[in-house]
């Protein structure tokens, strides 16, 4: 009965992880659940045994991907302004831009986002403010809700930045607006550059 669980919950998990990647790629609206079973080695008729429909897998894969780059990112961040300024250079890295697969759903899947059902909505804002909630208690410890929408307000501000980069043909081009970002939302959360390598 033990195995019975533990494969169920993989199975689960690797649909989820899957799936974050593949609308990553397709987006949410380019991937029916054929495909994203089919990415995950499992038939259409398993999918049912772990999600209620497409709108839930969506809303559980982007809150999963929220609060991986919330474990992953944000809390192995150094404390204070030297942690914001990590999480800044990591988000607008060329790294990040390249592999957009493994990367912020917000630079990815915002758009489609906006148009989901309340559930996915709602799984998207609380798996955004566990990330923007960890930057701001590094910018202001004794009062991080003070700096919540500023913080809101970089991210946001990143996100398109990391956008419009992975859209530019010009390699040059995108490199430049990576480091202008960082120089913009360093400076719109009050962080003074250190000026150390990417």
């Amino acid at each position: 009965m033990r195995y019975r669980s533990e494969h169920k919950q993989a199975t689960r998990r690797r649909i989820i992880e899957t799936a974050g990647r593949r609308f990553k790629r397709h987006g949410i609206d380019g991937s029916g659940i054929t495909a994203l079973m089919k990415d995950a080695g499992l038939t259409n008729g398993a999918f049912y045994t772990h999600f209620a429909s497409k709108d839930d897998l969506v809303a559980t894969a982007i809150a999963d991907q929220l609060q991986a780059q919330n474990a992953n990112v944000v809390a192995h961040a150094a404390p204070g302004h030297a942690g914001v300024e990590q999480i800044v250079r990591w988000y607008l890295s060329t790294r990040h831009r390249d592999g957009a697969d493994d990367g912020c759903p917000s630079a990815a899947l915002l758009d489609e986002i906006g148009r989901c059902t309340e559930a996915t909505k709602r799984a998207y804002t609380d798996g955004v403010l566990l990330v923007i909630d960890g930057i701001a208690a590094r910018l202001a410890p004794d009062d991080p809700l003070s700096v919540r929408t500023k913080t809101l307000s970089a991210y946001a501000m990143m996100a398109g930045t990391l956008q419009l980069s992975r859209a530019l043909a010009d390699a040059r081009l995108s490199e430049e607006l990576l480091e202008q970002g960082i120089d913009n939302a360093l400076a719109l959360l009050g962080v003074e550059r250190e000026h150390v390598g990417r």
